[in-house]
């Protein structure tokens, strides 16, 4: 029979935790990275040109308002106007890492950098969802998440479309708040980060 020193003894409790974190650490290497966003299948108008990688990638959440107006150069006529976005930054496991609002349309990150844009193109998405977009992104205020980003792209949403109900003169100024859902994907230059 095989008998520990007392010297080997004191010594597993100390190595005991060590293991274990090398044992995690082994796991989380071997566990699949999610893959990078791909352009592929997106219309040619909102891909991100060239020379650009992904920086970050959200799932937006929230709402859009609309507002019964009047429908310029076309008397009598109405409709539904586009007011602004109200939407909560996930990443991809569903914590919040920022925000969307506007007008103007902004994106600010938990860490306090944000940043507004120029929308570039707009392509078609599925029927009763908003558009895609490409936004070229102005200089990003303060430093964080957002520095250094240059486009901008909504994907994959759902939702978001001006309300069915009807938009006439007894409704003129009426808002409207309907539900989206969309992936906002942040691109920096190749060359950065």
């Amino acid at each position: 029979m095989h008998t520990m020193t007392p010297r080997a003894t004191s010594i597993l409790p100390r190595l005991a935790p060590l293991a274990a974190a090398a044992l995690l650490g082994a796991c989380a290497m071997s566990t699949p990275m999610a893959p990078a966003f791909s352009q592929a299948g997106l219309p040619a108008a909102v891909q991100v040109p060239e020379g650009h990688r992904v920086a970050m990638e959200t799932v937006g959440v929230g709402r859009i308002t609309y507002e019964c107006r009047a429908k310029k150069d076309a008397a009598g006529a109405f409709e539904w106007v586009f007011v602004g976005p109200e939407a909560t930054l996930n990443d991809r496991w569903g914590r919040a890492v920022g925000k969307y609002y506007g007008p103007p349309a902004t994106w600010e990150s938990s860490d306090g950098s944000k940043l507004t844009g120029t929308q570039l193109a707009v392509a078609p998405a599925a029927a009763g969802s908003i558009a895609l977009q490409l936004v070229k992104a102005n200089p990003a205020m303060g430093s964080g998440a957002m520095q250094g980003v240059s486009h901008i792209q909504r994907v994959a949403t759902r939702g978001g479309v001006a309300p069915q109900a009807a938009c006439d003169a007894a409704s003129l100024g009426r808002q409207q708040v309907v539900d989206y859902q969309a992936d906002y994907i942040f691109w920096t230059p190749v060359a950065m980060r």
